[in-house]
């Protein structure tokens, strides 16, 4: 077969975790969802593992793996993410690479990317090759094996980047077709001028560099990219089809090689950008696939089958998303999101400046104190990703005895991982989505400062005692577009200082986190160890008291201190304490004995006073709480406080029953008070039955009908995902005792009620359960029940009932 059809996703999220915790904090505009990750997940990675072909009633036929099927990366920052977070996601992406290395002879359909997503033609050469490195090193320990191609931040590309890739032996990559100068024969001959996205897209192209290496290069088509990105061409899986088989030439002479129509797109245009356009992808791969016309393939497949025949020359840097080269990363040049008319983005060049500016202090910081510490610091920089992959001590002893220049103490040490993750946060700051859109103090422009601020206060830890106050003064003649903001330094007064952590602060947020919540004698809290050495609590009426000592270690630079802890909370959102460094047993005790004393006599006024003496102040409050806790602890104490009102609901609902069936019986419209009652207390009640386990069926039926009767409604806001959890435990539970009989007919009978709520409930997890059940029990299922097996017969009766609340084909 002659025709060969690539679909390529880059699938991408920028890094979002706060730099000291590790972890990605509450994000308010991903509602409902935590964050920003957590909510494309949900509309684009995971369907995307498991996405639906229908048949014509709409009933699922087949569930797939997109992944499977098409050339994709995914950047490093998202997979690591995926990886704690999205377990079952992640395991699928992978295993849908080695599906596509059996399929498309050894050859995987993921390719690398570079480590952040930073703009490669505008990094110095040696953040240029970290970055690559770095990128190829974190994909070989994902997916077990070298990476053939490498897909380029915003396809941006120059001479020396593609240098660059070749060096780091990197096969191939893919740029856009504006990105192609002129082309010739491999062989010689005159050059042919296809600039302006002219470049016969259908075929593969070497670049040959001025250092005499070489690197294959393949142009997408344009038009049906764009038309998937911006046109609506995902409304039809089948049009998508006609799209991409359309695009070969029946003339042989002016193709007389083996076509490959490929189009690339951002990932996230599969069900994210576009809603349903994972199903859109995955019937046009069955059309595709199935039609006999084509044959799917990846680009290192292709180019393995088909060397290219042509020489090419780039445009020097330019990318796929700017078009006045790579200006949009450092200058005012016009691309925007087009949401705000009016706006500028002459941020971006002094954004940049103040960064470059950063960068220049610290590198010489970095390879003076390194050149101490490490025998080739550049070197030591390159490996040190494995470390921040795995910060085992195993991982940590071998990296030392590998780079360090001689045995290093503990100080020394910690010394080292600073100096390192200095580095990193000043490659984590030129992530690209930090000069990508129209405001400098939006939510990713925001990040990557806070990624330079890490690297300014941990260059103070090393010596560099003015290397924040420098980067918060360039930071001045950055302007915002709002006059609220002013300049980027007040970005970083708003949204970094108030971030940043220290051992002190995460001791605060343990102890206040401590009085509503019971800790072991180590917790992890993010990016830190927390280990009890000491603890007393005290309670008396609604006041609560907490005195300790424990040792605050940071998982990431080793460091690690004792402090001391006291705490008081009064009631709602009265709290206060203290923390400071361990002053000895003796002092420690004396504290204790103090406060206890104080406390027992009920003399608060005395513990507030002594708690502001030992601790210089008492300067943490419920603000202290890292911000997901804080909410967390926030919802208990108003859970505290709402409880006797909803008590007082429930009770007018309860004494009110009587006079409630009168007044509806006499059609005399209800007081209001008497409105919100039944609403409140049979959402509450029925919220609460779908969290019980065994289920009370019948309960939840009384329920249900209680509320058609007063004509309550039944809100899915109120309910949260109790109903969906609930048939999704069931399922869970049936997948881990497949044959369990009762626990299917309850599964049944659940899906029977969910079916009948009034409002709609993701059923997507549970059909992906039932769909796994059906694959491996079905047939052995079917084949007893038709020997006359009475519990086959039930079994198979009572999942082709779950099939049809579900709306699932079943094997014919």
């Amino acid at each position: 077969m002659d025709r060969f059809v690539c679909i390529h996703g880059h699938f991408y999220q920028p890094p979002r975790e706060n730099p000291w915790l590790e972890r990605v904090e509450v994000q308010d505009s991903a509602a409902p969802y935590h964050d920003w990750n957590e909510r494309i997940t949900a509309e684009c990675y995971g369907p995307n593992t498991r996405s639906r072909i229908m048949d014509p009633e709409g009933r699922t036929l087949r569930i797939v793996n997109n992944f499977a099927s098409i050339s994709f990366d995914i950047g490093p920052t998202l997979l690591s993410w995926l990886e704690t977070e999205a377990a079952e996601v992640y395991e699928r992406i992978l295993a849908a690479d080695r599906e596509s290395r059996r399929r498309f002879g050894g050859h995987g359909s993921a390719m690398a990317q570079s480590f952040n997503h930073t703009i490669l033609p505008l990094a110095s050469p040696d953040d240029r090759r970290l970055q690559i490195r770095w990128g190829l090193m974190d994909f070989e320990s994902r997916f077990g094996r070298p990476a053939e191609g490498l897909w380029l931040p915003e396809t941006a590309v120059s001479t020396p980047v593609l240098e660059a890739l070749a060096e780091a032996g990197v096969e191939f990559t893919v740029l856009a077709p504006t990105q192609a100068r002129r082309i010739r024969p491999l062989s010689g001959g005159e050059w042919t001028d296809v600039s302006g996205g002219r470049i016969d897209p259908t075929t593969a192209y070497r670049a040959l560099l001025p250092s005499g290496r070489s690197i294959d290069l393949f142009f997408y088509d344009g038009p049906i990219s764009h038309a998937l990105a911006f046109e609506r061409l995902l409304d039809s899986g089948e049009a998508f089809a006609r799209r991409l088989t359309g695009a070969f030439s029946e003339d042989g002479a002016a193709r007389p090689w083996p076509q490959l129509v490929h189009v690339a797109t951002d990932g996230e245009t599969y069900g994210h950008h576009h809603r349903y356009g994972d199903m859109a992808l995955a019937y046009a791969l069955h059309l595709l696939d199935s039609g006999g016309a084509v044959r799917l393939t990846n680009y290192a497949e292709y180019r393995h089958r088909v060397p290219p025949r042509f020489q090419v020359e780039i445009v020097e840097n330019t990318a796929w998303s700017c078009a006045h080269g790579v200006d949009r990363w450092r200058a005012d040049c016009g691309c925007s999101s087009g949401e705000h008319p009016g706006w500028n983005q002459a941020w971006r060049a002094p954004l940049r400046s103040a960064f470059d500016g950063l960068r220049d202090r610290l590198d010489p910081l970095y390879r003076s104190v390194a050149a101490e510490l490490l025998r080739d610091p550049r070197e030591a920089r390159e490996e040190y990703l494995r470390v921040a992959l795995d910060r085992s001590d195993a991982r940590r002893e071998e990296f030392l005895a590998r780079q360090g220049r001689r045995p290093l103490g503990p100080e020394e040490r910690i010394r080292v991982w600073k100096l390192l993750e200095m580095e990193r946060h000043l490659q984590l700051m030129y992530t690209s989505c930090g000069w990508f859109f129209d405001e400098v103090s939006g939510l990713e422009s925001s990040q990557v400062i806070q990624y330079a601020g890490r690297a300014a206060q941990l260059a103070g830890e090393l010596g560099d005692g003015g290397a924040e106050a420098a980067l918060v003064e360039s930071l001045r003649s950055v302007p915002s577009n709002l006059p609220e903001i002013g300049t980027a330094a007040s970005v970083y007064d708003r949204f970094v200082r108030p971030t940043s952590v220290d051992l002190l602060k995460v001791c605060a947020h343990y102890a206040v986190s401590s009085l509503f919540e019971a800790y072991g004698p180590r917790t992890a809290i993010d990016a830190f160890w927390v280990d009890r050495r000491e603890e007393v609590h005290r309670q008396i009426g609604g006041a609560r008291l907490a005195v300790g000592v424990v040792e605050v270690t940071s998982a990431v630079t080793t460091e690690s201190s004792e402090i001391t802890y006291g705490v008081i909370h009064l009631g709602g959102l009265n709290l206060l304490g203290g923390a400071r460094t361990f002053r000895g047993r003796e002092a420690f005790h004396d504290l204790v004995v103090t406060l206890d004393a104080q406390f027992e006599m009920g003399d608060l006024p005395g513990v507030l006073e002594s708690l502001t003496r030992r601790f210089d102040g008492l300067q943490y409050s419920l603000r202290s709480l890292f911000r997901d806790r804080q909410r967390q602890v926030v919802h208990q104490i108003m859970d505290g406080v709402l409880a006797g009102a909803e008590q007082s609901l429930r009770q007018v609902y309860l004494s009110s029953a009587p006079l409630l069936r009168f007044l509806s019986a006499q059609r005399i419209p209800f007081p209001p008070v008497f409105r919100t009652a039944l609403h409140y207390t049979l959402n509450a009640d029925l919220r609460e039955e779908f969290g019980r386990r065994p289920l009370r069926v019948d309960r939840i039926r009384s329920l249900l009908d209680e509320a058609r009767r007063w004509n309550t409604p039944i809100e899915g806001d109120q309910m949260g995902f109790a109903p969906r959890r609930a048939l999704e435990t069931l399922l869970a539970e049936l997948l881990r005792a497949p044959t369990d009989l009762e626990r299917l007919r309850e599964a049944v009978t659940l899906a029977e009620i969910v079916a009948a709520l009034p409002y709609s409930v993701d059923l997507g997890t549970s059909q992906n359960l039932l769909y796994d059940l059906v694959i491996d029990h079905w047939e052995p299922q079917h084949r007893r029940a038709a020997d006359g097996d009475p519990a086959a017969r039930e079994w198979t009766g009572a999942i082709a009932t779950l099939a049809e609340q579900l709306r699932l084909r079943l094997p014919s």
